[in-house]
């Protein structure tokens, strides 16, 4: 590497990785006129964030392309996307994260929803819900600030209509019970989150009952696996956890034993072979009780 490259400063380099034609390429087929503005906006995001510019350009150019194709903005005032950095054993990583309102936008391309909103309820606004009907009542007066739970919302043109809700405390214990990383510093529950909140009930509401097209499939799959993958990248990065060659170990798993030499094991005595237990009778795999899935 040249002199001159190692003195640029991390936004001269994204600029730099930008200006490739082929980079062009991507984004102009991904957003045609809209492209120099969503990359316009990907420099002043780049530029406003410190962590973020610790990520080599070429991830960030990556992670932003994929918001691009879903034609999803990343101004973060926006909250339809997001790049977020992510510390990944002492190296930032960016990711690029759906918001709420991109679910929401995503839903609304399909043509096929007249409503769907999210919102949080404040103490006082709920004055029912009806599980049989699904009907949710927040013709309510707001008392106080304290966040009593979330709300989402659709109604499909077809005249169909279904409401979810989730106290605080079932969002607490969803995300306890499904993000390994939910009490790190790092994890976006700790940092927004009303956000985070918002955005799984929704998600629950669209896969469980909405109607969606290929692309929000795609994202939508897209956007667990990412969540998985950083909340993993998280919960590795604990230092609650035993970690051996980059490998993270349960509490209940023990640390791989030394290697040990030909001559030692030659002077072990031969393993006697445990007695055989009675076979149990069991259900089969395919009579096993299906746990739901997590969103």
């Amino acid at each position: 590497m040249s002199t001159n490259t190692q003195q640029l400063t991390p936004v001269q380099r994204l600029k730099n990785a930008l200006s490739a034609e082929s980079v062009k390429e991507q984004f102009k087929n991904a957003l045609a006129d809209s492209a120099p503005l969503f990359v316009a906006s990907l420099i002043d995001i780049y530029a406003s964030d410190r962590n973020l510019q610790e990520c080599e350009p070429g991830a960030v150019i990556m992670e932003a392309l994929k918001a691009a194709t879903l034609r999803l903005p990343i101004n973060k005032n926006l909250g339809f996307a997001y790049i977020v950095p992510y510390r990944n054993r002492g190296k930032m990583e960016p990711q690029m994260q759906i918001g709420y309102k991109g679910l929401i936008q995503l839903a609304m391309r399909t043509g096929e929803y007249r409503y769907l909103n999210a919102d949080v309820v404040y103490e006082g606004e709920l004055k029912g819900y009806d599980k049989l009907t699904g009907h949710l009542d927040l013709s309510g007066e707001k008392k106080s600030d304290r966040v009593a739970g979330y709300f989402a919302y659709l109604q499909l043109l077809n005249g169909f209509s279904k409401a979810v809700y989730w106290t605080k405390e079932q969002v607490i214990e969803h995300a306890k019970r499904f993000s390994k990383a939910y009490n790190s510093d790092y994890s976006p529950w700790k940092t927004d989150f009303d956000a985070m909140a918002l955005k799984t009930v929704l998600r629950n509401l669209i896969t469980k009952w909405g109607i969606m097209s290929v692309e929000m499939v795609n994202a939508v799959d897209r956007d667990i696996e990412a969540d998985a993958q950083r909340e993993i990248n998280e919960y590795a990065n604990s230092e609650e956890l035993d970690i051996v060659d980059g490998e993270v170990l349960d509490e209940e798993q023990e640390p791989p034993k030394e290697q040990e030499s030909p001559e030692k094991q030659a002077t072990k005595p031969p393993k006697q072979e445990p007695k055989k237990q009675p076979v149990q009778q069991t259900l089969p795999q395919e009579d096993w009780p299906q746990e739901e899935p997590p969103f």
